[in-house]
């Protein structure tokens, strides 16, 4: 018989947080510092309402789910919308359905879940790439295959370096950089990044930002913060500040000096930030979901995340189908303004954790729409 217990991330065992970090490294999907327990309890110590729900069976644990749980048995992925992956961390035998009525959960709105057992195989909606840059061999090699697929492409931005560092300073990575001013002004560039493209500021709650801090002075252990910046001479030129875990790296962050924007600067740091992963133990470069533009030129592996809902059975779990049904029907589930609204909608009730902060996100959604702005946020 299957059995649940729910409680906050800071309750969680040495046994059980053994086992969670156990089946993340066992299955190279689960292999991400965002779905392991690590994650789940840097954000605890931000969120009163963050949850972790262990399923077991008799014997064995069964699987782990941590989310934000809202009113009405309503959960959110842990950290969103800073979670590009979340899901179900378990062995195969789990269905999703049946998981959430145990755990007396509603529903579990998610918008980057992996799912390689399928436990949520009936609430997919949409689907979306997830760009990786996975280390096979050496840095040079990388680099050497992305030339080879797009010559042009990378010969551009060989003379962009080349360009930087002549005309603005000698370039050189800096990584680990530990330098708080560092930290602050890619903090800065990018929360007026989303100023000017009309995205929600997922860096405005006090809560995000004092992950972010955290996480920053967390330098010790498998679970990092690392930020890799470029720098030409003494300035800062662009930079990605995010978690790592082991060989493993995902940055939330991306930011670039608004004033090269002419160099661009957030092409020539993938180059360099690439040659200089092997120094840093990094077998993995994941760039997440979004801003396919920037990502897909270096990233020569992608997985697949998905978009949907997962509801329980009883009453609840039929209002919360009906819900989704309702927004099907509007179309929500397709590409056009009611998806978009949805997507934002997403973002500002992950992020904002009052009824006037969310109602302001809504005031700024509409009028970025009215100016032509963007209406979806991306954390990275």
């Amino acid at each position: 018989m299957l059995t649940a217990e729910t409680f906050h991330p800071v309750y969680l065992s040495e046994s059980d947080i053994a086992t969670w970090r156990g089946l993340c490294a066992s299955r190279p999907d689960f292999a991400n510092p965002l779905l392991g327990p690590d994650f789940a309890l840097a954000v605890g110590e931000v969120r009163a309402d963050a949850r972790v729900t262990v399923w077991r069976w008799p014997e064995r644990v069964a699987g782990f789910l941590a989310y934000h749980r809202r009113p009405g048995g309503f959960a959110r992925p842990i950290g969103a919308p800073l979670s590009d992956y979340h899901g179900l961390v378990g062995a195969s035998g789990l269905d999703a359905e049946h998981a959430l009525t145990v755990a007396g959960l509603a529903a579990y709105r998610f918008t980057g879940l992996v799912d390689p057992n399928n436990a949520f195989g009936s609430g997919l909606v949409n689907s979306r790439e997830a760009y990786q840059i996975n280390l096979g061999g050496s840095a040079d090699a990388y680099l050497e295959a992305l030339r080879v697929e797009s010559p042009k492409r990378f010969k551009n931005y060989r003379r962009l370096d080349h360009k930087l560092d002549r005309e603005v300073g000698e370039l050189s990575i800096r990584a680990p950089d530990r330098d708080p001013e560092a930290f602050d002004r890619l903090i800065a560039w990018k929360r007026a990044q989303l100023v000017r493209t009309g995205s929600h500021d997922f860096l405005r709650p006090s809560w995000t930002r004092a992950l972010m801090a955290s996480l920053f002075n967390r330098d010790r252990g498998d679970f990092q913060g690392l930020m890799i910046n470029l720098y030409a001479g003494e300035r800062l030129v662009a930079g990605h500040f995010g978690i790592r875990v082991g060989g493993v790296y995902h940055p939330w962050i991306a930011s670039t000096d608004p004033e090269l924007a002419a160099w661009s600067p957030g092409q020539v740091f993938l180059q360099r930030a690439i040659a200089a992963m092997p120094a840093l133990g990094l077998t993995t470069y994941d760039l997440g979901p979004g801003h396919d533009h920037y990502k897909r030129p270096y990233a020569l592996d992608t997985r697949v995340v998905a978009e949907g809902t997962a509801t329980s059975t009883g009453s609840r779990g039929l209002m919360a189908q009906a819900s989704e049904q309702a927004w099907a029907l509007a179309g929500a589930n397709r590409a056009g303004l009611v998806g978009s609204f949805r997507r934002r909608l997403d973002v500002i009730s992950a992020t904002e954790l009052s009824l006037a902060d969310r109602a302001a996100g809504l005031a700024d959604a509409l009028a970025a729409k009215a100016r032509g702005g963007s209406s979806v946020a991306e954390a990275a």
